[in-house]
C-alpha cells in the first residue's frame, strides 16, 4: 500500500508540473518555457530525493512514450548516469527504444544516450556498435564520430581512430579535428619507428601529420627523431628550429634535443647567432641556458657569467640561478657552504614542481603527455612558465 501511494503521488507530482507548464497561461508561455528547462533538473532532483527508487523505477516503466514526454525518460535516464548509475540509465534508454510507440525522430537521440550509458560502463563494444550506427545521421553523426575517436584513443587503437577521423574531416572543417587527425597519424609514425624500426613508413606518416596541421610539434620532432637515425645531424638541427615557428612555448623542447644533438655530434660553440636571435623573440630559462653554455665554449666562463647574471637581472628563474652558482664558485675555485646550501634548496624545489601544465583543464606533472590524460585534448599540456619553469 505504501509503494502505491508513493507511486499515486510521484505520478501525481510530475503530472502536475506537466499540466501547469502545458497549460497555463500563454501570455508566459516563452518566459515559463525558459524557467521549466533552466529548473527541470532542480525538480527532477527532488523527486529523486523525496520518493524511493522502487516508486521512481514504477513510475517510469508506466510513464507514457510519445513526443511530450521523450524529454522526461531522457531526462530521468540522464540524471542516473550522472549520478553514476549507469544500469538504471541503460534500462531506460533501451525501454524507450524498445517501445514501438516512440516518435522515430527520437530514435537517434535514444540511441546516442544508450552509446553513453554503455561508454560509461565499460561496455566498449556496444559503445563501439552504436556510435557506428549514428555515423550517417545528420544531427548526431558528428557527435558520435568524437565519440569513437575518444574511444579509441582510450583503447589506442590508433588506425580505427585514424579512419574515423579521416571521414570526419571530409565534412568537418573544425581545425581541432584536423589537429586530432594529425596527432593519431603521429602515433601511428611512433609505432612504425619504434615496432619495427621501419624508417620509410614512419618519415611517410609524420609528412602525412603536417599536411593535416602545419604546426603539429610532434611530427617535427619525429622528423628529427629520423633524421638523427640516419646521420644527418645538420638536417636534423634544422628540424628543431622549425618548432619556433610551429608553437614557440615547446621550444624548450626542441632546445634540449638540439643541444644534445649538438653536444654528441656537433659543435655548441656554432649556435651561439641562432640560439641569440632566438632568445631575443622568444625568451625562455631553457634557451638562456642553452645560449649561456654557447658563450662559455666559444668565449670562456667569464663572459658567459656576465651573461647570465645580466639576464637574470631581468628575467629571474631559480634553473638560472642555480647555474650561476655553480658556475660562479667553479671559477672562483671555490664551493662555500652558503652556495651549496643555496644549490642543494634550489635543487630539491625544482625536483618537486610540475614541469608541464595543461593549457585547458590545468592538469599538471613532470611528463610530456601530448594528448592531455585529464581533458583529452590534443597539445594542450605544455612547459610551465614563470619562475621557477620557464
Amino acid at each position: 500500500m505504501d509503494m502505491l501511494f508513493q507511486w499515486l503521488l510521484l505520478t501525481a507530482a510530475v503530472a502536475a508540473g506537466w499540466a501547469v507548464g502545458r497549460y497555463g497561461n500563454r501570455s508566459g508561455r516563452a518566459s515559463r518555457a525558459i524557467m521549466d528547462e533552466d529548473s527541470v533538473r532542480d525538480r527532477l532532483q527532488f523527486l529523486f530525493t523525496n520518493y524511493s527508487d522502487q516508486a521512481v523505477d514504477n513510475f517510469v516503466q508506466s510513464l507514457a512514450v510519445n513526443k511530450d514526454t521523450v524529454s522526461l525518460h531522457l531526462s530521468i535516464g540522464s540524471h542516473f548516469r550522472n549520478k553514476g548509475e549507469t544500469d538504471r540509465a541503460i534500462l531506460i534508454h533501451q525501454n524507450l527504444l524498445a517501445r514501438p510507440e516512440l516518435p522515430a525522430r527520437y530514435s537517434p537521440q535514444v540511441t546516442q544516450e544508450l552509446a553513453m550509458d554503455y561508454l560509461n560502463a565499460g561496455l566498449l563494444d556496444r559503445a563501439e556498435a552504436l556510435f557506428h550506427q549514428l555515423m550517417g545521421d545528420r544531427e548526431y553523426g558528428r557527435r558520435s564520430a568524437i565519440a569513437l575517436i575518444e574511444l579509441y584513443q582510450q583503447e589506442r587503437e590508433w588506425e580505427k581512430a585514424a579512419q574515423v577521423a579521416k571521414t570526419l574531416t571530409r565534412s568537418d572543417a573544425d581545425p581541432a579535428t584536423f589537429k586530432a587527425l594529425a596527432y593519431i597519424t603521429c602515433e601511428l609514425s611512433d609505432g612504425a619507428l619504434s615496432r619495427n624500426d621501419d624508417r620509410w613508413t614512419a618519415q611517410k606518416l609524420a609528412k602525412e601529420a603536417l599536411d593535416y596541421d602545419r604546426s603539429c610539434v610532434r611530427a617535427t620532432l619525429l622528423l628529427m627523431k629520423l633524421q638523427i637515425r640516419q646521420g644527418n645531424f645538420r638536417e636534423a638541427a634544422n628540424q628543431s628550429l622549425k618548432i619556433f615557428d610551429q608553437n614557440p612555448e615547446f621550444g624548450p623542447e626542441a632546445i634540449d634535443r638540439l643541444m644534445k644533438l649538438e653536444r654528441e655530434h656537433g659543435d655548441v660553440s656554432r649556435l651561439y647567432k641562432k640560439l641569440r636571435k632566438l632568445y631575443e623573440q622568444y625568451p625562455s630559462t631553457s634557451l638562456l641556458l642553452a645560449l649561456v653554455e654557447s658563450v662559455e665554449r666559444s668565449s670562456g666562463r667569464p663572459a658567459a657569467i656576465d651573461l647570465l647574471r645580466m639576464e637574470l637581472e631581468t628575467r629571474p628563474s631559480v634553473r638560472g640561478l642555480l647555474r650561476l652558482v655553480e658556475m660562479a664558485g667553479y671559477e672562483k675555485g671555490m664551493t662555500t657552504d652558503e652556495g651549496r646550501l643555496v644549490s642543494r634548496i634550489g635543487h630539491l624545489i625544482l625536483a618537486n614542481r610540475p614541469v608541464y601544465r595543461c593549457v585547458s583543464c590545468g592538469f599538471s606533472g613532470q611528463q610530456l603527455h601530448w594528448l592531455c590524460p585529464s581533458c583529452k585534448q590534443w597539445e594542450t599540456v605544455r612547459p610551465i612558465q614563470g619562475v621557477e619553469a620557464e
